[in-house]
């Protein structure tokens, strides 16, 4: 592998790609569930975390920022989130908010890390309602519709 950075050279449409990829991940991960086993949702949370992460990111890319600063974001989704919305993404309130506090929560390194703070996080509907939203907006945003069959929760 050279010295650039992985996915330096990834288009913003090859991002969507991915980021529809963890979609239908957690979304399959979220219906094969054990019920009553907080841990279980772990790693449709990381999933859903990732995807949504990938949705800001190539928003971010397609309008005008370059690969460099959208990685310095690291995992700051309340940033991502007033990245996009400067951009033009228009998110509900509700989903913006969840957004914030998902930084504010560390959320995703809880998700990653705490097995033991599990029962702390967001709540699941909340978090795939989340993920839900921004891919309906952002594929909408960029005019780029990613074929990948998602079911309804």
């Amino acid at each position: 592998m050279g010295a650039s950075y992985p996915g330096e050279g990834a288009t913003a449409e090859q991002i969507l790609k991915l980021a529809s990829e963890f979609r239908l991940a957690a979304n399959y991960l979220f219906e094969n569930r054990r019920k009553g086993n907080a841990l279980s949702l772990v790693p449709c949370r990381f999933a859903a975390l990732h995807a949504i992460e990938l949705y800001l990111n190539a928003h971010l890319l397609l309008t005008g920022s370059d690969h460099k600063s959208v990685r310095g974001l690291q995992h700051d989704f309340a940033e991502r989130t007033s990245r996009a919305a400067a951009s033009g993404l228009s998110l509900r309130k509700r989903t913006a908010h969840h957004l914030t506090n998902l930084t504010g929560s560390r959320e995703y390194l809880v998700t990653r890390y705490g097995p033991e703070m599990a029962t702390t996080l967001s709540q699941i509907n909340r978090l795939m309602a989340t993920l839900n939203e921004i891919a309906t907006k952002v594929e909408d945003r960029l005019g780029i519709r990613i074929d990948t069959p998602i079911r309804a929760m």
